[in-house]
């Protein structure tokens, strides 16, 4: 499968219809156009195998959509193959039981070790007694153990070796929000960024380049299947396993905040490396999450999320987790907000250190989420399907339609805390000023611009 630029004439239009593919074995189909029918399109809406990886041990994650359709209601493994075939003629080479199956992610075993390492193969699945389920995904044999599991543009003086936190992101063009995000999560303890991007078509690339040439670790991935958060999360937690002890998986308007620091003349990496002490069953701990409404501002903030948003609700809800990559459960389910964990291993929480959610910002930052929701189980906003579900907000309807009085909605609790600390540390305007300043990390060696 490949990732095409989309033309630059093309980017103002709205991309709301559902993704339309070519299955492969139509793609040059000489027999259809002899007789002037166009091939058979795939429609995103109909099930699909449309990402795969390799991981350490070599099992195979298969990607795929429509196969487990509803929430928490997953097929038997037992009841899946996992289908390996010749990309140019389409022969069999293998066809084996999955091992596990959950969502949209199924771990296969690999092919047999005497295929030939120079056949080109693809992978999908299929559902015992139905036909195989169209597919984009390759197989492409493990990649060295020293090479990125991930495109990036780090360069080649970007230190290698496990990190103890990392942090996993998905976006979609909020290029302009991540060097905020990057910079303050760096300095109070996240070692290393994986950024999935969802279909941006702002800057990411260059605010990347820029964060990387200030010494951040930031890599990125093209992730482009819509409603595929989940999945995202589980490619995340298994592909870097071997590249960090833990790991957060929070949005950009997400930040890691304890009201402990309050006090603390700098930022120190050893801030978030504490919640990492626990005991070795501890698998995950789990924050609770504050949210920030609008605190009257009726435009991005000129200094920034963390500094322009005060006012929040009082009640914390949900919760977002920091997870110990090696404790996640084979089947790599999680909610969003926490991960299954293996037998043996166990949650916990920490009340010490919360999630300062900037949920509701300045309506036209707002409004863009009504395009689509991220996760797959979660409806979109402009689907009057299941109304009372706890991810839409309260007050709102249908439409991406401004209500009365929204910059001063959910505002109950008039916090500054985070706003308070980063002007010590920063100065006012944190978020885009963010003069030249270093930061001291905990790695030998490491140190950032900030």
């Amino acid at each position: 499968a490949y990732t095409c630029i989309m033309p630059e004439p093309a980017r103002a239009h709205r991309h709301d219809a559902p993704l339309v593919l070519f299955p492969a074995s139509t793609v040059g189909n000489a027999g259809d156009g002899a007789s002037g029918r166009s091939p058979e399109m795939l429609k995103w809406s109909d099930r699909i195998v449309y990402e795969s990886v390799v991981i350490v041990g070599g099992d195979v994650l298969v990607f795929a959509k429509g196969v487990n359709r509803r929430k928490k209601v997953n097929r038997a493994a037992a009841d899946i193959r996992c289908l390996y075939y010749r990309a140019d003629a389409g022969n069999a080479v293998a066809s084996l039981p999955a091992t596990t199956s959950a969502q949209q992610v199924f771990r296969c075993p690999p092919p047999p070790a005497t295929t030939p390492v120079d056949l080109e193969l693809r992978v999908t699945l299929a559902v015992v007694g139905e036909q195989p389920i169209p597919s984009l995904a390759t197989y492409d044999l493990p990649r060295r153990r020293d090479s990125p599991p991930m495109s990036s543009h780090v360069t080649e003086s970007t230190p290698s070796g496990k990190r103890l936190i990392c942090a996993c992101t998905m976006v979609r063009d909020v290029a302009k929000f991540l060097r905020e995000w990057v910079v303050y999560h760096a300095a109070v303890g996240v070692d290393r960024f994986y950024v999935y991007d969802n279909g941006s078509e702002d800057d990411l690339v260059d605010q990347v380049r820029h964060l990387t040439s200030d010494g951040f670790e930031v890599f990125t991935m093209s992730w482009p299947w819509p409603k595929t958060l989940e999945a995202a999360l589980s490619y995340s937690a298994a592909v870097h396993r071997d590249s960090c002890e833990w790991m957060v998986f929070i949005d950009v308007d997400e930040f890691l905040f304890s009201p402990h620091w309050v006090h603390s003349e700098n930022p120190t990496k050893s801030m978030l490396h504490s919640i990492t002490t626990v005991g070795e069953d501890i698998g995950q701990v789990s924050m609770w999450c504050a949210d920030f409404g609008p605190s009257g501002q009726t435009a991005h903030p000129k200094e920034g999320v963390i500094q322009g948003y005060t006012c929040r609700r009082q009640i914390m809800e949900r919760r977002k987790s920091l997870v110990r990559l090696g404790a996640v459960d084979r089947s790599l389910t999680n909610s969003v907000h926490y991960f299954l964990l293996q037998p043996g291993f166990r949650s916990k929480w920490n009340t010490r250190v919360r999630v300062n959610h900037y949920k509701y910002q300045a309506w036209d930052e707002f409004k863009v989420k009504f395009r689509r929701r991220a996760s797959t189980y979660t409806v979109d906003w402009t689907n009057k399907k299941n109304p009372r579900s706890n991810d839409r907000t309260p007050g709102l309807g249908f439409e991406a339609v401004e209500p009365a009085g929204w910059p001063h909605r959910f505002c109950e609790v008039n916090d500054t805390l985070l706003r308070d600390v980063t002007r010590r540390w920063y100065g006012l305007g944190f978020g885009n000023k963010l003069g030249r300043r270093r930061i001291i990390g905990t790695t030998p060696g490491s140190s950032y611009n900030v």
